[in-house]
């Protein structure tokens, strides 16, 4: 492929820079990916903070790439599988929720009381974590399917590519703010002295995760 056939598949400068506020602007509210990176990051240490970041940004991508080739569109034609998905998002929010709410609830000794675990957190757990949390809420599929569209080329001679590249640069950028924020919140905890602000912080995490999945359940399905 030829630079001028690349450079047709990309907006032209300033709509570009303009996606990329927006992708800044959107990373930056507070949100379930930006609260759960943050509340790992604080409750389990940096490494876990990374692992679910990384777990969230492949989630993006797998959304990016269902609403390229349609899987957006499918759920929206059919409600039930629709519900279905947002039932599941709504009850792994509701269980991360708890489990935040259950940590924040428990002794300040208790934790000193426990006997660590030898390898620190799982780092394929907390990916993993990272992952179905953004994977189970079909609104982030949706959200491509209509955030994305707007900053597509009219003239572009590929239209899915153009859309799957602007996937790619929201992702990355996602990603990289991710870590950003954990590096951020690493700097924050070392020179923070924990007390009941962490146990507070824990507990309106879990607050807002059972809010976040109610309001999930009140939002009617798409389509007819």
């Amino acid at each position: 492929m030829t630079s001028d056939a690349l450079s047709a598949l990309w907006p032209a400068a300033p709509q570009l820079a303009a996606f990329a506020l927006a992708v800044f602007v959107l990373n930056a509210t507070p949100g379930v990916d930006l609260l759960l990176t943050l509340s790992r990051t604080w409750q389990a240490g940096p490494r876990a903070g990374v692992a679910a970041a990384l777990g969230i940004t492949t989630g993006c991508a797998l959304h990016a790439l269902a609403a390229a080739f349609g899987l957006a569109a499918l759920l929206a034609l059919h409600p039930q599988a629709f519900v279905a998905l947002q039932w599941a998002g709504a009850a792994y929010l509701v269980w991360l929720g708890v489990q935040m709410l259950r940590s924040a609830a428990r002794p300040a000794g208790a934790a000193a009381a426990e006997p660590a675990p030898a390898a620190g957190p799982s780092w394929t757990a907390e990916f993993r974590r990272g992952l179905l949390t953004n994977v189970l809420n079909p609104k982030v599929a949706f959200f491509f399917l209509a955030f994305l569209p707007p900053f597509v080329p009219a003239g572009t001679p590929d239209k899915t590519l153009s859309f799957l590249l602007l996937g790619a640069w929201f992702v990355v950028q996602g990603g990289l703010f991710l870590l950003a924020v954990v590096a951020l919140a690493a700097r924050l905890a070392r020179v923070a002295t924990p007390g009941p602000w962490a146990r507070a912080l824990q507990a309106a995490g879990g607050l807002l995760f059972i809010a976040l999945a109610l309001r999930i359940l009140r939002e009617r399905p798409l389509g007819p």
